[in-house]
């Protein structure tokens, strides 16, 4: 829909002003949840015990972290997982529904559970490698998403991990299908930005040179020729044929800049809900989406809560004991190594 728009003075002005309005949504819903960041960022430390210069109670003080949080994480992954994924690689189990005398519904189901198994474990690439890391970071996080959709540059069908942090949903959203925005941080090289332009998938825009990215916890610490781009991919509803009625689309933009890169429907015939005189009733958006939940926020907000809420106090006060034993045992080390230097 963009290279429609991108025709004319008046289209391009559109664009601009698409931009402008998804880049202020996206804004809103980052500002939404701007204390569960502050959270998510101390969860991951705690589970990756990562190490802080300590000054107090004095420079080179004891500085133990203790693997409570991520040990849990195990051991919920090495439960959950056979289960998810079993050893016998049957993943989908397909359900024959309704009377079936002569066992053709279920001859099929079994043939779908096959296909579809076997699509998943071998068709998918990574598919198995991102469900793990899914079972070890959804008990910390507390919410993980995957996301199932048609690639079409490679032309195949694709379900990989999107990270919670990288998924910006208004805080207060009830799920994802009530949702007014979904938006998708993606990093992209500048070679991947090439191949979508060339392939007509993308607006050949001059976005100039990537600037270093902001948003990510590890970046590059040198921009170069292959620092990533950033871009903003929002599952939205614009009312493009202005009757007044808002349908749902796909608006991928370039951060920086706003530019309006792609605009494709997230709607198909199947989804649009016509009454018995032919007008159309509503328009149902096709959801590229799955959350995956660990303990429901009490407070109701979109985001879940983990083992990092639960264990973290815990944790950390398990730190500060053993930190203080080592430290008072070495008080009392030196304390003899003085007392006998002194006589």
């Amino acid at each position: 829909i963009a290279v429609h728009l991108d025709k004319d003075e008046a289209g391009r002005q559109k664009l601009r002003d698409i931009g402008a309005e998804a880049y202020q949504g996206f804004e809103l819903d980052l500002e939404s949840r701007k204390d569960w960041e502050k959270n998510v960022d101390e969860w991951t430390k705690l589970a990756k015990q990562t190490i802080e210069p300590k000054t107090y109670p004095w420079v080179g003080a004891a500085n133990v972290k203790y693997p409570l949080l991520s040990t849990a994480a195990m051991q919920f992954a090495a439960r959950a997982y056979p289960s998810l994924v079993p050893s016998n690689g049957k993943i989908v189990h397909a359900k024959a529904l309704g009377k079936d005398p002569d066992g053709a519904k279920t001859e099929i189901a079994e043939a779908v559970s096959t296909y579809m198994s076997v699509q998943l474990m071998q068709d998918m690439y990574g598919w198995e490698e991102d469900m793990d890391k899914l079972l070890i970071m959804l008990p910390i996080l507390g919410t993980m998403f995957k996301k199932t959709y048609w690639d079409s540059l490679n032309e195949t069908n694709c379900s990989h991990l999107v990270m919670p942090k990288n998924l910006v949903v208004n805080h207060w959203a009830r799920n994802l299908c009530d949702a007014e925005r979904i938006s998708e941080i993606i990093e992209m090289s500048p070679r991947k930005l090439k191949e979508r332009q060339q392939s007509g998938l993308w607006l050949d825009l001059d976005l100039g040179r990537a600037p270093q990215p902001l948003l990510n916890v590890v970046g590059p610490s040198v921009v170069d020729e292959t620092t990533p781009y950033t871009f903003i991919e929002q599952h939205t509803f614009l009312d493009l044929d202005d009757d007044g009625y808002k349908e749902p689309y796909i608006v991928t933009f370039h951060k920086e800049s706003k530019k309006v890169v792609r605009i494709v429907a997230r709607f198909d015939e199947t989804t649009i809900k016509q009454g018995a005189d032919g007008k159309i009733h509503k328009i149902d958006p096709i959801q590229y989406y799955t959350k995956f939940g660990f303990i429901p926020n009490p407070d109701g907000s979109f985001y879940d809560l983990g083992f990092g809420v639960l264990l973290g106090p815990i944790n950390e006060s398990v730190n500060t004991l053993i930190n203080q034993l080592i430290d008072s045992g070495t008080l009392n080390n030196l304390q003899s190594e003085i007392g006998r230097a002194h006589v």
